[in-house]
């Protein structure tokens, strides 16, 4: 196989710049596999790494620069040691970007702020969008906290409350979260470049 790494990586190197790492297997019969995913459970070598520099913010795959208010959720992410990606993930889920959403039980903005909720966190104003980011942002890292970083169970409680979560130690079976958290993190591991199976 070390012949044939050495092949490949000097075939790719004179293809340009790399932008993903680049995995390589033998499959049962003899056959090669690339692949830019390292799946779980499959043995890999990688042969070609993806440089530092091209990834900027390792929370913050290059898909997500181009998302609607990206500065600010970089901003947020980065003032509350959030994934930027799981912050576009539960915008998307909660408002899909809309800064004006109201749901009939009174959430407001990006996030999706109860007024309580926004007034405990100082959010003095939750249709203004810098402010309602970082506002669900602060809340999002406390359910992270909460559940020992837990994502699945993070994202619950953001959606159901934690008293929902902590009485069952588990997604709550309401329907509405049932359908949230799916979704949350079918979106969170998009845009990290994850498998849709990987672990979090």
């Amino acid at each position: 196989m070390r012949w044939l790494t050495a092949g490949l990586f000097a075939c790719l190197a004179c293809t340009g710049p790399v932008e993903a790492d680049v995995y390589i297997s033998v499959k049962a019969d003899g056959s090669y596999v690339l692949s830019n995913v390292h799946r779980p459970g499959r043995t890999y070598q990688r042969v070609v790494s993806e440089p530092v520099a091209s990834l900027g913010n390792a929370d913050q795959p290059q898909l997500i620069t181009g998302m609607p208010y990206a500065e600010l959720v970089a901003e947020a992410a980065e003032a509350n040691d959030l994934p930027a990606a799981l912050l576009h993930a539960v915008i998307q889920a909660e408002s899909r970007y809309n800064p004006n959403a109201r749901s009939a039980s009174g959430a407001v903005g990006l996030m999706q702020l109860m007024p309580g909720t926004a007034r405990e966190l100082g959010v003095k104003n939750s249709l203004d969008p810098a402010s309602n980011v970082q506002g669900g942002a602060r809340y999002l890292k406390r359910m992270l906290t909460m559940f020992d970083n837990d994502i699945t169970l993070a994202v619950a409680a953001y959606n159901a409350g934690p008293d929902a979560v902590m009485r069952r130690g588990a997604v709550p079976p309401y329907a509405e979260t049932q359908r949230y958290v799916p979704k949350v993190l079918r979106q969170y591991r998009r845009l990290q470049g994850l498998a849709m199976d990987a672990p979090l």
